[in-house]
């Protein structure tokens, strides 16, 4: 059983939360205090798609856990991408309050200690020759920064995306976006824009190759990317993810090399956007750091700030510093002080605790943990991830592959029940992207809660 009342489009970020399952859980949430404040949160925000209505009311937030006003804790294994060292931890606490009264804001034309020891720090763990910042407020606003620098540097404005990504929700990001959702009813938006299919393994542009056995090249996605440059003339950047984080898609090594390759051939910007990403998702400070490769602009947000403060950067090369007559970012909160507290102590308590060697550890067990799911139960379709990024693709046909939609949702209510909360994208996978610091036994119990709610919800679709 599938729905197919609502467009797939409509899916490709996140759950649909105007369905009939959705209507359910909040009907299902008898608590009157809850009740009044989604109705006062309805009638006093702009709806919006994905955001209304909303889930639940929360008060609480420590560590793994959100938890909501009748005391409710779920695992939080989606966090918005910010929750990378959990909420509230007591190091990034205790900087943005030290840094709160002493000097909380620095207003643009000055610089600040603070600023430029976090410009530092992440120069240091970019490496390479990525040694040159700009801050800004949030990730879509880097994207924007990006675009205009790449412009600047080759003197072409056209852009190569992919299919199914996304960079932001401003006309400028939603213009390199592959997410037809964000675009829907917005028309005209930034011209000179190309998108190709993004490498799939499991379902994609080319279905002959992704028929192939286990560890067959997905290449021949690159070449799509040569062959448009080629054929358009005037590109001057491509925009990707190194792994997409919604439906977590993860290339190969050779792909990203070859990439790497074919921009240097015609001079053209390799930006990688890792703002939901970044800072040790993948198991390195940056997921373009486990593929061997280095882009000409790097952008990162979301956790950046330590799931306290808003905060993205852009991060490029000295030899790209010849913007000086252009005002690339020029935010208000460009040199903030409390953001940059707030990502200096995350960068301290990410390396003070070794967290990228935890991550590529625990990445391990979640690998040997979701395909043993996999193998005994036929609604998994797919199973792919990296560090503590995870996607698992659910079908209703192992050959066919048809989405899921109705079993997903079921397992997402399923498993919020039961304490444990995620993302479902593109209608049909459960992406799983918990915080960094969670434990062994937390990280198996919510497999545990995930596992169960696979197999009733196996059970009730007779698989």
């Amino acid at each position: 059983m599938t729905d197919t009342l609502n467009p797939t489009h409509f899916r490709s970020e996140g759950d649909i939360n105007t369905t009939p399952a959705r209507q359910k859980w909040n009907e299902s949430l008898q608590d009157q205090r809850t009740q009044a404040l989604l109705k006062r949160d309805s009638d006093v925000f702009l709806h919006q798609a994905m955001s209304t209505p909303c889930l639940d009311t929360l008060e609480h937030a420590e560590g793994i856990f959100i938890q909501d006003s009748t005391g409710k804790r779920y695992m939080d294994f989606h966090g918005n991408n910010v929750h990378q060292l959990g909420y509230g931890h007591p190091d990034v606490v205790a900087k943005v309050a030290e840094q709160m009264a002493s000097l909380p804001f620095s207003p643009r034309r000055f610089t600040n200690e603070t600023a430029v020891k976090c410009a530092e720090k992440l120069t240091d763990i970019c490496g390479g020759e990525l040694n040159r910042v700009l801050f800004a407020p949030g990730g879509t606003s880097v994207v924007g920064m990006a675009l205009k620098l790449a412009r600047h540097v080759t003197g072409n404005f056209k852009v190569v995306s992919l299919w199914d990504s996304f960079h932001g929700a401003s006309l400028d990001a939603i213009s390199v976006g592959g997410e037809a959702c964000f675009r829907e009813g917005m028309g005209p938006l930034m011209a000179g824009v190309e998108r190709i299919p993004p490498a799939v393994s499991y379902r994609g542009a080319f279905p002959l190759h992704n028929q192939a056995s286990e560890g067959a090249s997905d290449v021949h996605y690159a070449d799509y990317l040569e062959y448009v440059i080629e054929k358009e003339g005037g590109v001057g950047a491509f925009i990707a993810e190194a792994v997409r984080n919604t439906d977590v898609q993860v290339p190969s090594k050779a792909y990203w090399k070859r990439i790497r390759e074919i921009c240097d051939k015609h001079n053209v910007m390799l930006i990688i956007d890792d703002i939901p990403n970044g800072m040790g998702r993948s198991g390195e400070w940056f997921t373009h750091q486990a593929y061997d490769i280095e882009p000409d602009i790097l952008c990162i947000g979301k956790g950046f700030g330590g799931g306290l403060v808003p905060l993205a950067a852009m991060v490029t090369k000295d030899k790209y510093n010849t913007a000086a007559n252009v005002s690339l970012g020029h935010y208000t909160h460009e040199k903030s002080p409390i953001g940059c507290a707030a990502a200096l102590a995350t960068m301290e308590v990410i390396e003070r605790d070794n967290l990228l060697d935890k991550v590529r550890q625990d990445s391990e067990f979640v690998r040997t943990s979701l395909l043993a799911m996999k193998e005994k139960y036929p609604l998994i379709g797919d199973v792919r991830g990296i560090g503590l990024l995870w996607g698992v693709e659910l079908v209703t046909d192992p050959i066919s592959k048809t989405r899921a939609f109705e079993e997903a949702e079921a397992v997402l209510y399923q498993c919020l029940n039961n304490g444990l909360s995620f993302k479902v994208s593109q209608g049909n996978v459960i992406q799983l992207s918990p915080p960094l610091i969670i434990t062994r036994e937390e990280l198996t119990r919510a497999l545990t809660i995930f596992e169960q709610a696979i197999a009733h919800v196996s059970q009730a679709f007779n698989y």
